[in-house]
């Protein structure tokens, strides 16, 4: 199968929607730090006590991050097989701007999706992440035919094994279940990958309490950054990128963050613990 063209790896960040929370539990006058605790009760006694962790619907997106990048056929030194490919870099960012509304944010995803149609990669984004753009999408009252197009019924982003579409790392690095579901972290630090820097999933809502919006958008890239790095592994291990394409992926990543590190101090200091982690 010849590989889709464009290349998404993405991220999201998320804090409790308390307003649907209020509607939910009928509290409508009721303190932030109220409903945040009637919420995590309610999300246990539906679970009977096994997980306080909010289902989907009830996060709010702040920030989507995301790497593009280009799939093209292998040539050369970078082709030691028939059918591998090479990866190219074209733009790590987060869409919109610190002051973007969610609609805005979850718009511009589905919008690039309509105009490109890429290669989707993610770690637990077919768990988390996407259902959680898909409420908030039928929130803003949004559409999205060519996410959900599935003429094709075997490839297209909606078929759970379909990775040409979406690659959820989470997914085939564990068998689809198979095996344990391993955090992105945890793989991170056996790769000799940065992981997580100084920043956590749960040191999000704070930051967006404190307004500190541009941070949570810095510490989304970094995950991003580190998906990205997994999936170029996972790529070789199958055999569908060769040694040496791999290696010109990172040399091409190295190169872009020492450029962007002095605008985008976060970058230099994810490329900072990355050497000096040995990877």
């Amino acid at each position: 199968m010849t590989p889709k063209r464009n290349l998404f790896v993405f991220d999201i960040e998320t804090v409790p929607d308390l307003d649907a929370g209020r509607r939910l539990l009928d509290l409508p006058d009721a303190p932030e730090a109220e409903v945040d605790e009637a919420l995590t009760a309610y999300h246990l006694e539906v679970t009977e006590g096994r997980n306080a962790f909010l289902r989907q619907p009830f996060w709010r997106v702040v920030a989507i991050s995301y790497l593009q990048g280009t799939v093209e056929r292998a040539e050369g030194a970078q082709a030691e097989a028939p059918g591998q490919v090479r990866y190219t870099l074209t733009r790590l960012a987060s869409g919109g701007d610190a002051k973007s509304s969610e609609r805005e944010l979850i718009e511009g995803f589905f919008g690039y999706i309509e105009q490109a149609s890429p290669r989707l990669v993610s770690y637990n984004g077919r768990s988390f992440d996407l259902p959680v753009l898909k409420y908030r999408a039928m929130l803003h009252g949004l559409s999205a035919p060519r996410f959900f197009d599935t003429s094709n019924k075997w490839e297209n982003y909606t078929q759970r094994y379909a990775d040409a579409w979406h690659t959820d790392l989470l997914e085939v690095l564990s068998d689809h279940g198979a095996s344990a579901r391993v955090r992105m972290d945890e793989v991170c630090r056996v790769l000799g990958l940065p992981g997580k820097l100084e920043t956590a999933g749960e040191d999000v809502a704070a930051l967006h309490a404190a307004g500190r919006i541009d941070a949570i958008r810095d510490y989304c890239e970094t995950d991003v950054l580190n998906t990205y790095l997994v999936f170029l592994r996972w790529e070789l291990l199958r055999g569908t990128t060769s040694p040496a394409a791999h290696e010109a992926a990172v040399a091409e990543l190295v190169s872009y963050l020492e450029a962007e590190r002095g605008e985008r101090p976060h970058l230099g200091r994810f490329l900072d613990a990355w050497r000096g982690d040995g990877a």
